[in-house]
C-alpha cells in the first residue's frame, strides 16, 4: 500500500485549492460576542430556502425567527415537501412566500437578498455560485460542496463579487465549542499535537439495490441538476442519497465536517494536510449504498496529527463521545460530545472545567449581511471549505484504495507509526498491542 501524492490525484484541483492559503481566514474566536436581540428594521432581508426538506426546516424556522429576515421564496424540486413548506411559513409571517421548483427563477428577482441552501450535495456549489453571480448573499449547508475542486471555487466567486458566504458548520457559533477551543489554544493541557474526530452514528440498511420509481410530485431532471441523471436504485428517495456516491459522501462528508471543522480549528490548521491516508468499507450488509460505513483517515498537519473516524455499526463510546473531538494534550485532555457541550480533563481522568452554550448561526450570518462585512462570520466560507476538503481528501484515499488484509493495512499505516500520539490513539481504540506500539516507537 505505497503513499499516493496528492499531486496524483486532485491536479488542478487542489492547486487552486492551495491558492486559498493565501487569503485571510476568518475564526469564531475574534468574532465571538453574543448575538443581541434586533429591532426590527424598516428593510426586512428577503430569503429564498432552496431545499425545504429536512434540513431546510431548520433553515425556515431561524429565519422566522429573525426579525430583520422574511422568506420570499421557497424553492424545492418535490412539489409536495414545497408547497407544504409555503403554507407552514405562510401561517408564521405575514407574506406568504412563492413557491418555484428552479432556482433560476428566483435569482431573476432583484429584490431577494439571501439564497440559504439545504439542498442534496451535489447542488450546494453551483446553487452557491448562481446565486453570488446573480447578486445574493448565501448561506450553504456543509458539506459546502460535492468535491474539493467546487469547495475552491465557491470561495473564489466570493471573493470576486464581494459576497457573504457562511458555511453550515454551526458549532463555530455555539459558546461552548468556542470555549472549549479557547481553552485548547491557550496551552492549558499543554501542548496538543493530536485531535480525535469520531462519528460513531449507527445506520441501517437503506434497502436492496434495484429498479424503483422517482416520486411522481418530483421534478427529477431539477433535482439531479450538475449530478449524472441516473436510474433510481434505493428504495427511500430523500436522504438516503447520502449514501450513494453520485449525490452524497457518507457520513465522512455528512456528519463528519461539522467535527473535521472543531477538529483542524483547535488544531490550528489553517492548510491543507500534507499527508492523508483513509481506509475502510461499507460493513455489516449489502444494500443500495456504495458510499463507505466504516472510515478511519488520518491527515498530517507538520508534526500535528488530526485521527478521524466514522463508525456506521454498532461502536462504544470513546471517553464519553460517540459524535465528538478529542484534543489530547501533554497535561491532559478535553473532549467535546456534542455540538454545544464538553469538557477538559487532567491526564488521570479527573474533570477539570465543562464547556457548555448554544449560539445562533444564522443571526450571525445576518449581522454579516447587514454590515457588509464578512470579518463578522463564525463561518466564513474558506472555513467551511477547507474542513469539508479534508472529508473529501479522506474519501478520494479510499475510493483510490482497494481490498486489503488487516496486515496490509498496518503495513500501510508505517509512515505514521514514528508519530507516538497517534500509536497511542491506535492502541487505545483499535486495541493494537503494547509490544506493537513499542515496536513502532523503536522504528524511528
Amino acid at each position: 500500500m505505497p503513499p499516493i501524492t496528492r499531486r496524483h490525484f486532485l491536479a488542478d484541483s487542489l492547486l487552486a485549492a492551495a491558492a486559498a492559503v493565501a487569503l485571510p481566514a476568518n475564526s469564531a474566536l475574534a468574532a465571538k460576542k453574543k448575538n443581541k436581540p434586533t429591532k426590527k428594521s424598516e428593510h426586512r432581508l428577503q430569503v429564498a430556502i432552496v431545499g425545504a426538506g429536512g434540513r431546510g426546516g431548520e433553515h425556515i424556522s431561524a429565519y422566522l425567527a429573525h426579525p430583520d429576515a422574511e422568506i420570499a421564496y421557497v424553492v424545492e424540486a418535490d412539489e409536495k415537501i414545497g408547497q407544504r413548506r409555503v403554507e407552514e411559513i405562510a401561517k408564521k409571517q405575514q407574506r406568504k412566500p412563492k413557491f418555484v421548483r428552479d432556482l433560476r427563477k428566483a435569482l431573476e428577482d432583484k429584490s431577494l437578498d439571501i439564497i440559504s441552501t439545504a439542498t442534496p450535495n451535489h447542488w450546494h456549489a453551483l446553487c452557491a455560485i448562481w446565486s453570488m453571480q446573480a447578486g445574493k448573499d448565501v448561506y450553504v449547508e456543509k458539506p459546502v460542496s460535492h468535491n474539493v475542486s467546487e469547495g475552491r471555487r465557491i470561495v473564489q466567486v466570493a471573493r470576486k463579487h464581494h459576497r457573504i458566504c457562511q458555511a453550515g458548520t454551526q458549532c463555530r457559533s455555539m459558546r461552548g465549542t468556542i470555549e472549549a477551543i479557547e481553552y485548547v489554544q491557550s496551552g492549558k493541557i499543554g501542548q496538543v499535537k493530536l485531535a480525535h474526530g469520531l462519528c460513531y452514528k449507527r445506520r441501517t440498511s437503506i434497502g436492496p439495490k434495484g429498479h424503483y420509481e422517482v416520486p411522481a410530485q418530483v421534478d427529477y431532471n431539477l433535482w439531479a441538476g450538475p449530478s449524472h441523471m441516473l436510474p433510481l436504485t434505493r428504495p427511500k428517495f430523500h436522504y438516503d442519497w447520502h449514501w450513494q456516491r453520485e449525490w452524497g459522501n457518507g457520513d465522512m462528508g455528512n456528519q463528519g465536517p461539522h467535527q473535521m471543522d472543531i477538529a483542524r480549528w483547535g488544531l490550528g490548521a489553517d492548510r491543507l494536510a500534507q499527508r492523508v491516508l483513509c481506509f475502510g468499507g461499507r460493513l455489516g450488509y449489502e444494500d443500495a449504498g456504495d458510499v463507505a460505513n466504516t472510515e478511519v483517515a488520518l491527515f498530517a498537519f507538520g508534526d500535528k496529527t488530526l485521527v478521524f473516524e466514522v463508525r456506521g455499526l454498532v461502536t462504544d463510546a470513546l471517553r464519553g463521545a460517540n459524535v465528538g473531538v478529542i484534543f489530547y494534550g501533554s497535561e491532559g485532555y478535553v473532549v467535546m460530545t456534542s455540538y454545544t457541550t464538553g469538557a477538559a480533563f487532567d491526564l488521570q481522568g479527573n474533570l477539570v472545567k465543562p464547556f457548555k452554550g448554544d449560539g445562533d448561526h444564522f443571526a450571525n450570518f445576518i449581522d454579516a449581511v447587514k454590515a457588509r462585512d464578512p470579518k463578522i462570520l463564525h463561518a466564513e466560507i474558506l472555513e467551511g471549505h477547507l474542513s469539508c476538503a479534508h472529508s473529501h481528501l479522506a474519501n478520494i484515499s479510499y475510493y483510490l484504495g482497494k481490498p486489503a488484509t488487516t496486515a496490509q493495512i498496518k503495513r500501510g499505516l508505517d509512515d505514521w507509526k514514528d508519530r507516538d500520539d497517534v500509536a497511542d490513539t491506535l492502541g487505545e481504540r483499535w486495541n493494537i498491542s503494547r509490544q506493537t506500539r513499542w515496536t513502532w516507537r523503536r522504528r524511528r
